[in-house]
């Protein structure tokens, strides 16, 4: 099966995050200028991230693919809102928004990643996914690090921003592509 969409639109998540995360953390620490409300910020990302797998386990089957959008487009909403944010307050809740669109971008990414494979056969497929995501991550990390020289952390947000849109895209369009191919099927008569 093809699934070079998936590796291409998860490629970009992944370029998106690696990018901006290193320096992410320096942002939160500096935002919540102790270790506590450091940790307090990450446990409000990765509870709410629990928390929310809860709610979209059941939707999963049938929505994959807009789940997969509104977690790129929920990434690309925080990505935007950091370099405004001046409370400790606003950190809490974008990392809520963050852990439920980790959550929904994870759970669809491995539901897709085995619907769009057979079974006995994915091996290949899994391994070409994972090689080009952590090429995208190492990629990002060092592109992160040159813009950091030349730009500031907000435009490392607002390139992230775009990317994680880039990604809904890429999505969507494959599930428009998918849509015109269904509808084009004759009826089945059984």
């Amino acid at each position: 099966m093809n699934i070079q969409w998936l590796i291409r639109s998860q490629s970009i998540v992944t370029l998106a995050a690696g990018m901006i995360y290193p320096y992410y953390l320096l942002f939160l620490k500096n935002l919540g200028n102790s270790y506590t409300k450091y940790g307090l910020a990450f446990a409000v990302f990765t509870i709410s991230s629990a928390a929310v797998s809860q709610w979209v386990a059941p939707r999963l089957d049938m929505h994959a693919q807009r789940i997969l959008i509104l977690s790129s487009l929920g990434m690309m909403a925080a990505m935007l809102a950091f370099p405004w944010t001046t409370s400790y307050l606003w950190v809490l809740v974008l990392q809520l928004l963050m852990g439920t669109c980790n959550a929904m971008q994870k759970m669809s990414e491995r539901l897709l990643l085995a619907d769009y494979t057979e079974r006995g056969a994915r091996g290949a497929v899994i391994g070409s996914y994972h090689f080009w995501t952590s090429v995208a991550s190492g990629f990002a990390v060092l592109l992160g690090g040159v813009l950091i020289d030349w730009l500031t952390i907000n435009a490392l947000f607002y390139l992230s921003a775009v990317l994680y849109g880039v990604s809904a895209w890429t999505v969507w369009k494959f599930s428009k592509v998918k849509q015109n191919i269904q509808s084009m099927k004759p009826p089945s008569y059984h």
